[in-house]
């Protein structure tokens, strides 16, 4: 049995969840609501405020769809009640982001200057000219458009400038060490 497919789902007060035919399922909650089509051959039982995964049969496929619709329709939960963030950090001499309304403005040492307008579901915040927060309900979401904006400029392992999220650790390298005063 799959360890993650066999918990169940606590679904906190405020937050109703209804599965349509085909598993799509409807999440809403107090900061937004998500639909999603999750695998139509899992069952998904509600009793109470309680969400449970069962599979149909103990085949490769089936098991592996098991602990991911049980984790999909958690990370739903999760998103309507609490919501995701990722941070990012910003390193380097002159390397800056700011914010005008919906659209954040990155300075990462090229010669023009790169600008990302916020998508449907996501919130942008610049706490500081060195950190952006993306912030949102949809997990997948989130974690997407932080990955967009780390693209940006990645961080190079000889000096570690670049756009990274917040406690990534990049290992460096040594420059180069031949050939000096022969």
């Amino acid at each position: 049995m799959s360890r993650i497919g066999r918990m169940p789902v606590h679904v906190p007060a405020g937050v109703t969840v209804t599965v349509a035919d085909n598993n799509v399922v409807t999440v809403k909650g107090p900061l937004g609501t998500l639909t999603e089509a999750l695998c139509p051959r899992m069952t998904i039982k509600q009793e109470g405020n309680v969400l449970t995964v069962e599979r149909p049969s103990d085949d490769k496929e089936d098991r592996s769809l098991h602990g991911l619709t049980r984790a999909l329709l958690n990370n739903m939960v999760v998103g309507v009640t609490q919501g995701y963030s990722k941070q990012l950090e910003i390193i380097g001499v002159g390397y800056r982001v700011a914010q005008q309304g919906k659209t954040i403005t990155f300075n990462l040492g090229y010669s023009h200057v790169i600008n990302i307008t916020e998508p449907e579901g996501i919130k942008f915040e610049v706490p500081n000219p060195n950190t952006v927060v993306v912030k949102g309900i949809d997990k997948q979401a989130v974690g997407q458009m932080a990955a967009i904006i780390r693209s940006k400029r990645p961080p190079e392992p000889y000096h570690g400038k670049g756009v990274r999220y917040t406690g990534e650790r990049v290992r460096h390298k040594a420059g180069k060490a031949g050939g000096k005063g022969k």
